[in-house]
């Protein structure tokens, strides 16, 4: 396993446009360190996000260069391990930023919302503020993503290569799919999250630093529109717009093709779909929302029978 160093260079735009760190065979296991959505800054819970919070977040980790990987091909990433990077982790409320407050794409004439910081200590596979605000650790990557071929994405958006989708289920046991635009494909990843509730509703999930272990392989010639992800169980996909149901739709046409890619039918796809498919809100409050779409494999591989 090989251990990649950032040197504390994080990148806050996903582009092509920065050298990469590392280039990285198929097939290689890789881990690196990641840090938080605030890099650092939150050590006690009067580190309000007025104080420490710089004109940007989420830190990544990358350009990370993936040998062999062209513009038509598929970066799967296999995601092996999330182990924490420090002992705590902490979640935030912010003036204007969350799902059932004022911001600066919806304004309001209410005030803004009082400042707060959660601290949660990593004990015994829990993440422990007091006797109520205890949860089980449940680790994933909130921004990941591949470089698109010629603009430059702050990593607080989700797109349609991946970036800021705060989707639980890129974890550990997964493959992450997403679509190469560039030579090397330019792989970023940051923003870890020790537990989150779909859409994460008032603008932070227990937010981590993290050690990542990664092993990437290329699929050849295969061309995606959007994010998939493959657990033990689902085919999974992700749609990332605003208005909510223009995310929706992305993902649920993403995962109808991938049943047809399975040999269905379009149409009998299509009513599969209305019956088996899981939905789930991924994010609810950065500027782009990022919307889940889930069938089971054991329905999804029944292409052929009539």
């Amino acid at each position: 396993m090989r251990e990649i160093c950032t040197g504390g260079n994080y990148k806050y735009v996903i582009s092509a446009y920065d050298e990469p760190i590392a280039r990285v065979k198929p097939g290689e296991v890789v881990t690196f360190f990641t840090e938080d959505a605030f890099e650092g800054a939150v050590k006690t819970e009067d580190d309000l996000p007025c104080k420490v919070r710089g004109p940007w977040v989420n830190p990544q980790v990358g350009p990370i260069y993936i040998e062999g990987a062209a513009p038509g091909d598929t970066l799967a990433i296999h995601i092996l391990d999330i182990q924490p990077g420090r002992s705590y982790g902490w979640s935030s409320l912010g003036r204007n930023f969350g799902g059932l407050v004022a911001n600066p794409n919806t304004p309001m004439l209410n005030p803004p919302l009082e400042e707060r910081m959660w601290i949660y200590q990593y004990q015994d596979g829990m993440m422990v503020h007091d006797s109520q605000l205890t949860f089980p650790w449940d680790p994933f990557i909130g921004t990941i993503a591949t470089a698109p071929d010629k603009e430059a994405v702050r990593s607080d958006y989700p797109f349609r290569q991946g970036g800021n989708m705060d989707v639980s289920d890129v974890k550990p046991g997964n493959i992450l799919y997403l679509p190469v635009s560039v030579d090397g494909a330019y792989f970023f990843a940051g923003d870890c999250h020790a537990k989150q509730g779909d859409g994460e509703v008032c603008g932070a999930a227990i937010e981590i630093a993290g050690k990542l272990t990664l092993r990437f392989e290329v699929v050849k010639g295969k061309a995606l529109k959007n994010p998939r992800i493959e657990s033990p169980e689902e085919l999974i996909c992700v749609g990332s717009e605003k208005p909510m149901e223009e995310a929706a739709r992305i993902a649920y046409l993403e995962l109808l093709d991938w049943m047809v890619e399975l040999g269905w039918d379009r149409l009998r796809a299509y009513q599969c779909m209305s019956h088996e498919v899981k939905m789930y809100v991924g994010n609810i409050v950065n500027p782009r929302y990022s919307m889940v779409a889930k069938i089971k494999k054991s329905v999804a591989c029944r292409a052929g029978r009539s």
